[in-house]
C-alpha cells in the first residue's frame, strides 16, 4: 500500500518533539548565513546570489541525470539579475527553462501557486516537448495513457518499482487539494512547510516527466516565501545532489509507509542545515571579496587598481602578472608594473617565488581575506612576465 492509498490521506503527521531540536540548529544556521549577506554590498550579494542559483540550477538537473553546462546556466542567471559582465557563455533552450523556473519560484515567491503556473514549469523544461528520445505531454497533467505512472529502475525485462502514483483520473483533486494547502493561511513552520510540499507533490506526480525538478522549486517556493525574500545564498539541490541514495531511499520509505512522516522531515531538515553548511564554499569568492573590500576600505586607490582587483579576487585563468594587470586595465605594462610595485609596498599585493621573466603576484599575507588567493598555484600564461 502507497502512502496515497491510505484511508486518511493527505493528512500527513509528524512528532514536533523529534523535529524541534534540530529545526532549531538548522534555523540558527540560516539565520548566521542571512545576517552576513544582509551586511554585503547590493552588488556582492547579487554575485552570492548568481552563485547559488547556478548551483542550484545544474544540480538540480544532475539529480535526474541530467547535464547542463555551467557556463551557460551561469550566464543565463547572470542576464536575469543584470551581471552583464558575468553573461559572458552563450546559453541553451534546456538551461534557460531550468532558470526560468527557479528564479519564478524565488523571485516570484509571493505569486499564487496556480495550475497554471506549474503548467508554465512544466513546459519551460522540455521545450522541444520531447523528453530525450520520447514526445511527452507538457502543459497538462498526464494522462496514464501508457499505464500507470511508475518510478522504476534497473534493464528493460527486470526492472524494478520503486513507486506507483495515483491514477490520472484522480489528479484534478489531489492537484487541488495541495495547492489549496499550499496557498493557505496556516501550516507548519517554513523548513517543515517546504519538506512537506516536496513530498506530497512528488508523491501526486501529476507530470508525465519533470516532477523531481518541480518538487524541488516548490521547496524553494516554500523557503523563499519564509525568509520572506527573493535572493537565495544556499542550494538545497547542491546537499540533495550530495546525498542522492539517501534521499530517494528516503522518498521510497515514506512513500510506502503510513501517513506518519518524521523521518522524512528528519531527514529533510538535517540536508537543509547542510545545505547551509556549503553555502559558504558556494560563495566562497564572494566572501572573500567582501573581507578584501572590507579590510582595505580606507586604502587610497585608482579606479584602475580597483576594476584590476576586483577582477583578480572574481578569479581568472593563470596567475596575476603586469602583462595581464595591463590588458584587464587598459593600461601599458609600464603603467601596470608601476601600479603593481606601488600596491606591492603596501602590502596589498606579494611577489610569488620565481624568476624575474615570469613575475607573478597573489595578494598579500594580511590582505583580510580567509581563502586562498584565486588561481594561486596555476600555470603562467605563455609569455606572461
Amino acid at each position: 500500500m502507497y502512502i496515497w492509498e491510505q484511508s486518511s490521506w493527505p493528512s500527513l503527521t509528524w512528532d514536533n518533539g523529534r523535529l524541534i531540536g534540530p529545526l532549531g540548529a538548522a534555523r540558527l544556521k540560516q539565520g548566521h548565513l542571512l545576517g552576513g549577506m544582509a551586511a554585503l554590498g547590493f552588488d556582492l550579494k547579487l554575485e552570492a546570489q548568481l552563485e547559488a542559483l547556478t548551483e542550484e540550477v545544474v544540480k538540480t538537473s544532475e539529480i535526474e541525470g541530467e547535464s547542463l553546462d555551467r557556463d551557460s546556466v551561469r550566464s543565463s542567471i547572470a542576464r536575469r539579475l543584470g551581471l552583464a559582465q558575468a553573461a559572458l557563455a552563450p546559453t541553451d533552450r534546456r538551461a534557460e527553462g531550468v532558470v526560468e523556473m527557479m528564479l519564478d519560484a524565488t523571485a516570484n515567491h509571493k505569486t499564487t501557486l496556480t495550475p497554471e503556473r506549474l503548467f508554465g514549469w512544466q513546459a519551460a523544461l522540455f521545450p522541444t516537448g520531447y523528453s530525450g528520445m520520447h514526445r511527452i505531454r507538457t502543459g497538462a497533467w498526464r494522462d496514464d495513457a501508457m499505464g500507470p505512472m511508475q518510478v522504476v529502475s534497473g534493464p528493460i525485462g527486470r526492472e524494478r518499482v520503486h513507486y506507483e502514483a495515483p491514477p490520472a483520473k484522480r489528479l484534478e483533486a489531489e492537484v487541488g487539494a495541495f495547492l489549496n494547502w499550499f496557498n493557505g493561511p496556516s501550516g507548519p513552520e517554513g523548513v517543515l512547510r517546504a519538506g512537506l510540499a516536496h513530498l506530497w507533490f512528488v508523491t501526486i506526480h501529476p507530470f508525465e516527466d519533470g516532477n523531481g525538478r518541480i518538487a524541488r522549486a516548490i521547496a524553494d517556493l516554500a523557503l523563499a516565501q519564509s525568509e520572506n525574500s527573493g535572493q537565495r545564498f544556499y542550494s538545497m539541490s547542491s546537499q540533495i545532489r550530495e546525498e542522492r541514495s539517501d534521499y530517494y531511499n528516503m522518498l521510497e520509505r515514506t512513500q510506502k509507509g503510513g501517513l506518519d512522516v518524521t523521518d522524512w522531515l528528519a531527514w529533510f531538515v538535517g540536508c537543509f542545515a547542510r545545505a547551509l553548511d556549503g553555502a559558504e564554499q558556494t560563495c566562497a569568492a564572494v566572501l572573500r571579496k567582501a573581507a578584501f573590500w572590507r579590510h582595505y576600505a580606507r586604502e587610497p586607490l585608482s579606479g584602475r587598481q580597483s576594476a584590476v582587483l576586483n577582477r583578480f579576487l572574481d578569479g581568472f585563468e593563470g596567475k596575476l602578472t603586469a602583462r595581464k594587470w595591463a590588458a584587464i586595465g587598459k593600461c601599458s605594462v609600464a603603467t601596470a608594473q608601476r601600479d603593481i610595485n606601488e600596491l606591492v609596498g603596501r602590502g596589498i599585493l606579494r611577489r610569488n617565488p620565481g624568476g624575474s621573466k615570469r613575475t607573478s603576484y597573489d595578494l598579500g599575507d594580511d590582505s583580510g581575506t580567509a581563502y586562498p588567493g584565486p588561481a594561486a598555484d596555476a600555470m603562467s600564461a605563455p609569455g606572461d612576465n
